[in-house]
């Protein structure tokens, strides 16, 4: 056997992970999106994208989708301050999004993602994302957000329990999407399915509230067109 430190980085986000873990009573709700209108829409608009300078992954509507849900169902867009009897209501909508680098996991936060088309959002990831695997995020596109998303769709898995990143009251983990039948009335259909897993923090959110707020997340994911609305 070796025995190895771990890295700075590591060893900031063990010690976080595990407050969180012992401090926070988590709930896990699942949930699938139905995707396939959104991918065909994602796949057509791929190319005037690129000639914006964006690459328009899944992540940016999720991102856009997510803040809509947020402003919707203002109770998630809270922070529990440390006497756990405290809300902080937020009149902004910051989008953490966690992300995978070799040193360990880093969270760089997409501001006023409310406001933002999903150009805007998809540059701005992919700033932040190249950021961070170079290790030059400053700390303030780390701090300030009000809600995470945690996605490994690009790799596998059907469902996972993502750690609350606290005073945040609430996660979102995205898996895989995998084409499912699925029962209209009449027949089955092929069908793209994302599954949806949204951690919370019971002392601020009810069982109730989540499953609403997974249910509406769906429906705007199925038909983008809500977030006109």
């Amino acid at each position: 056997v070796e025995e190895k430190p771990m890295g700075r980085l590591l060893k900031m986000g063990a010690t976080n992970l595990h407050r969180s873990w012992l401090n926070v009573p988590h709930v896990t709700q699942f949930d699938e999106a139905d995707i396939t209108e959104l991918e065909a829409f994602r796949k057509a608009m791929k190319a005037e994208a690129e000639a914006q300078g964006a690459k328009l992954t899944p992540l940016p509507f999720m991102v856009k989708a997510c803040a809509f849900a947020l402003r919707k169902f203002p109770q998630f867009n809270v922070s529990l301050k440390g006497d756990g009897e405290t809300l902080v209501w937020k009149n902004y909508v910051h989008i953490g999004i966690a992300v995978d680098t070799p040193d360990g996991l880093m969270v760089p936060v997409v501001r006023n993602a409310d406001q933002k088309s999903l150009i805007e959002i998809a540059k701005e990831m992919a700033e932040l994302g190249k950021k961070a695997q170079t290790k030059k995020l400053k700390r303030d596109e780390m701090t300030g957000g009000c809600f995470t998303i945690s996605s490994l769709g690009s790799i596998g898995g059907t469902a996972f329990t993502p750690i609350v990143n606290a005073p945040e009251v609430a996660i979102l983990g995205v898996s895989k999407a995998q084409m499912k039948p699925v029962w209209d009335g009449s027949a089955f259909q092929p069908r793209l399915m994302m599954p949806l897993s949204l951690s919370y923090d019971h002392r601020a959110i009810n069982g109730a509230d989540a499953a609403r707020f997974t249910a509406f997340l769906a429906d705007v994911l199925t038909d983008i067109r809500r977030l006109l609305l």
